[in-house]
């Protein structure tokens, strides 16, 4: 089966487009970059790629249900990244391409994972372009009224990443007691009691090394054996290829 994604750009249009970065702003700024010792938070922020605003500008909204309810000051004023299409305080930024996927494999759309922005929500969508043959939209939704949002240069307003619908379908679940799996038990009995003496150690000595207050079992992909074979801690896209 093929993989391949395809940006397939509108005459006279281009789209920037690169693989998600790990970095965010918010993580560098935690003490020791703590932050990024969560490698759940790092292979989300990683997983799918970005499509960068292609001019700065910012908005605002009134707070009302009609489309004027924003105002806008563009930096190209004649090629407008975003716009007031739906009303009700949702920013929609029109992607000026077509994008195909695999024959079963849609488009998940969101705003860049992890990476939150004041006033204003990413909203979510997915999208079966395995058959359609037109655009779509990245939306935002205002949430604080009379209150400036800025969108620089080059900045991500949009991240997509394939998903499988029939795939999400096929899975089953089922709720039980920890208990009726024994040995599952213990494990998670083992790390709590690892993790909780751990902890109570740093509350009586402070390490001078920052990355020896993180116990890592997680980050190593082990806790008490041998590492798993399945275990990730990085991401690598490919980058979009220009023809």
């Amino acid at each position: 089966m093929s993989n391949l994604i395809t940006i397939n750009t509108l005459p006279r249009r281009d789209v920037k487009i690169e693989p998600a970065a790990v970095r965010r702003d918010w993580m560098e700024a935690t003490p020791y970059r703590f932050a990024y010792r969560c490698l759940p938070l790092n292979i989300a922020n990683a997983h799918g790629w970005h499509i960068l605003t292609p001019s700065g500008f910012r908005c605002r909204w009134n707070g009302g249900a009609e489309q004027s309810a924003f105002e806008f000051e563009y930096e190209n004023p004649q090629d407008p990244p975003a716009v007031s299409h739906f009303g009700s305080g949702i920013l929609t930024f029109h992607i000026p391409a077509v994008i195909t996927t695999p024959e079963g494999v849609s488009t998940f759309c969101t705003g860049p994972i992890n990476r939150p922005k004041a006033g204003i929500y990413p909203m979510s969508g997915i999208i079966e372009t395995d058959w359609l043959q037109f655009t779509f939209t990245m939306n935002w939704q205002a949430m604080e009224p009379d209150t400036w949002i800025e969108f620089e240069k080059d900045e991500p307003y949009c991240m997509i990443f394939p998903v499988r619908l029939d795939e999400i379908e096929s899975y089953e679940m089922e709720v039980r007691s920890i208990e009726e799996t024994p040995e599952l038990q213990a494990g998670f009995e083992a790390y709590s009691k690892s993790r909780l003496e751990f902890n109570d150690k740093l509350k009586t000595s402070d390490p001078a090394d920052g990355s020896a207050r993180w116990q890592k079992h997680y980050f190593r992909g082990k806790f008490d054996g041998e590492k798993q074979a399945t275990h990730r801690t990085a991401l690598n896209l490919a980058q979009p290829k220009r023809t």
